[in-house]
C-alpha cells in the first residue's frame, strides 16, 4: 500500500514546519555538528550526570548521547580544571570496538554555570540486561555459543582497559552498563565511572549516582570495592557476575530488592557445563588475588571457539583489505575444486584427517569476515599482556580544551595522525592528456583512507600534497614525505608509460 502526501503549496506552512524541527533542538555544540534534543536516554544510568539527552551528529548524519556534568563553585572547578582536562583528554583515546566510544568533550565556563559537556555514542539496541529479560520469555537458558562470543568481546574490552599504562579500572560493570546490537556486537558504557570519582570535586559527588548504593545492583560488585586496595579485580569479580547471568538468563532477587550470595551460589550450581561453572567461580572468588586477569580469562578453555590460526588470517586480511581487488574473497572462492583437499592432519596410528573445500560454505565465511570487522571475534585475546601507553591525541584540535565562554565557530580539525603505510596506483587515459591517482593511506590507529583523482600536466606533487593536509586527510608531518613519494612515483609512471604502483612504509 502506498500513501501519497500533498505538496506543501504555503510558504508559511513551510516556515511552521521548520519551527517545529528547531523547537527539538535545546542546545548546539559551539561548532554546531552537535545538537541537543529533548528527548532524555538512558545510557546504563550513567553515573555522575543527572541527565543524558539524545543529541544529532550533523556531520555523520547519526545519533549521540549529550551528556552534562554541573558545577555549583565556580573557583573549585577552577582548581581541578587541569585535572579535569587530563581525565578527558585520556578519555577520548580509548579506541576498542567493544568499548562505547567517547567522541568529543569541552568546558562551558559563564557567570551563571559551568559545566563540562562531553559526547559519547548512542547504542540504540538496549542493554544486555533487557535482551535478557526479553529471552527469559521464551528460553530458560542462554545459548552456549552466544555466551561465549558475549564473554569474549567482555573480556577484550577489559583486557584493553587494564593493560593501560596506568591501567584504567571500569568500577561499574553491570548487565546494564553492557550493552548489545543487532549483529551481536557487544559494547561496554560508564568506562569513565571510576575516573569521575577520582577527578571530581566534591562539588559533584552530591549528584553522582553510584551503582554500589543501589540495592538491586549490590551484588555486582567485589567485596572489597571502594577500599584502598582495590584494584582491577573488581572488574573480574563484576564480569563473573555478569557472565552467570547471562548464562541463567536472571539471578533471582530477595523480594525483588537485593540478590544473596545463596542466590548466586545456587545459580552457579545449575550450570550443567563444569568448565563454565569452574570459569565463572574463578572470578567470583573472594580473595581478589586468586581471581585471573581478564587476559588469562581470554584464554580459558571454555572460551576457545574460532582456530586462532583461522582468527588471525581474518584479521590479517580485514586489516589489509584496501590493498586487495574488490570482492576477491568472492572471486577467489569460486575457483576452489570443492572437493579437493584444504588441510589434513596426519596420524601414526589412524587415518588422516582431511578437510575438503566443501566443508566450508562461502556465505559462512563472508559472515564471519563480517563479524570480524565488527568487532564479534577480537584478536585481544592473542595479544601480549604488556601494558601499553594511551594513544595520542587523535586531533589537535583544541575547542574541547578550550573554556567557552560565547558560541562561536569551532576552529579547522587538522589530522595529527601519522601515515604509516603508504600505497598508490597511477594510470593515464588513452590521450595521455592526464593520470587517474588511486592513493591508499594507513595511518596509525589502523584507519584506511583510499582517494582517487585525476592529476594533469600541470599538476605538482607538493600542490596535491598540501591540498590533503588542507582538509585534513594527512598530517603536516607527512606533507613532505608524501609529495616526494607522490613524484617518485609519478616519474616512474612517466618513464615506463603504463600502469604503476608503489609502497612506501613510514616510521
Amino acid at each position: 500500500m502506498t500513501m501519497s502526501v500533498p505538496e506543501r503549496n504555503s510558504a508559511s506552512e513551510g516556515k511552521e514546519e521548520e519551527s517545529e524541527d528547531e523547537s527539538e533542538i535545546l542546545e548546539e555544540s559551539p561548532c554546531g555538528r552537535w545538537q541537543k534534543r529533548k528527548e532524555q536516554v538512558n545510557q546504563g544510568n550513567v553515573p555522575g550526570i543527572e541527565s543524558a539527552f539524545l543529541a544529532m551528529d550533523t556531520e555523520e548524519g547519526v545519533e549521540v548521547v549529550w551528556i552534562e556534568v554541573q558545577f555549583s563553585d565556580k573557583k573549585v572547578f577552577k582548581a581541578h580544571e587541569d585535572k579535569i582536562k587530563e581525565m578527558f583528554e585520556n578519555l577520548m583515546q580509548v579506541e576498542h570496538p567493544n568499548i562505547v566510544k567517547f567522541h568529543k568533550y569541552w568546558l562551558d565556563v559563564r557567570d551563571t554555570k559551568t559545566r563540562v559537556i562531553f559526547i559519547t555514542e548512542y547504542m540504540s539496541s538496549g542493554s544486555l540486561k533487557q535482551f535478557l529479560k526479553k529471552t527469559k520469555k521464551n528460553h530458560k537458558t542462554m545459548n552456549e555459543k552466544a555466551w561465549k562470543r558475549w564473554c569474549t568481546q567482555i573480556l577484550s574490552a577489559l583486557s584493553y582497559l587494564h593493560s593501560c599504562d596506568p591501567p584504567i579500572i571500569h568500577g561499574n560493570l553491570t548487565c546494564d552498563t553492557i550493552f548489545i546490537q543487532h549483529n551481536g556486537l557487544i559494547k561496554i558504557s560508564s568506562v569513565w565511572h571510576r575516573l569521575f570519582i577520582n577527578a571530581f570535586p566534591e562539588t559533584v559527588h552530591g549528584r553522582i549516582k553510584h551503582h554500589r548504593d543501589e540495592q538491586k545492583s549490590l551484588h555486582f560488585f567485589a567485596p572489597e570495592y571502594g577500599s584502598a586496595e582495590d584494584n582491577t579485580a573488581i572488574d573480574i569479580f563484576s564480569f563473573g557476575i555478569c557472565a552467570l547471568e547471562m548464562a541463567v538468563l536472571e539471578i533471582q532477587a530477595n523480594g525483588d530488592t537485593m540478590v544473596s550470595t545463596e542466590a548466586i551460589t545456587r545459580a552457579g550450581q545449575s550450570l550443567e557445563d563444569p568448565i563454565m561453572r569452574e570459569f565463572i567461580q574463578c572470578c567470583l572468588h573472594y580473595d581478589p588475588r586468586k581471581r585471573p586477569t581478564a587476559h588469562d580469562l581470554l584464554f580459558h578453555r571454555v572460551l576457545f571457539e574460532v582456530h586462532s590460526l583461522k582468527l588471525l588470517a581474518a584479521h590479517c586480511l580485514i586489516n589489509n583489505q584496501y590493498l586487495l581487488p574488490e570482492n576477491c574473497v568472492e572471486e577467489k572462492t569460486k575457483t576452489f575444486d570443492a572437493n579437493a583437499v584444504m588441510a589434513e592432519i596426519r596420524h601414526k596410528n589412524r587415518p588422516a584427517v582431511q578437510f575438503m573445500y566443501s566443508n566450508v560454505s562461502p556465505l559462512e565465511l563472508d559472515k564471519f569476515l563480517e563479524d570480524v570487522k565488527n568487532g564479534i571475534y577480537p584478536l585481544m585475546n592473542f595479544a601480549s599482556p604488556r601494558p601499553h601507553p594511551i594513544p595520542r591525541a587523535l586531533s589537535l584540535s583544541q575547542e574541547h580544551m578550550e573554556t567557552v565562554k560565547t558560541p562561536t565557530p569551532e576552529p579547522q580539525e587538522m589530522e595529527t595522525r601519522k601515515v604509516v603505510q603508504m600505497h598508490c596506483n597511477l594510470e593515464s587515459n588513452e590521450e595521455g592528456t592526464k593520470m587517474h591517482l588511486t592513493l591508499f593511506l594507513k595511518m596509525e590507529d589502523k584507519l584506511h583512507r583510499q582517494l582517487s583523482c585525476d592529476i594533469f600536466p600541470a599538476d605538482s606533487s607538493k600542490d596535491l600534497a598540501n591540498e590533503l593536509v588542507h582538509y585534513a586527510f594527512i598530517s603536516e608531518d607527512d606533507c613532505d614525505k608524501l609529495a616526494c613519494f607522490l613524484e617518485d612515483a609519478f616519474n616512474k609512471h612517466r618513464a615506463s608509460g603504463s600502469l604503476s604502483s608503489g609502497v612506501m612504509m613510514m616510521h
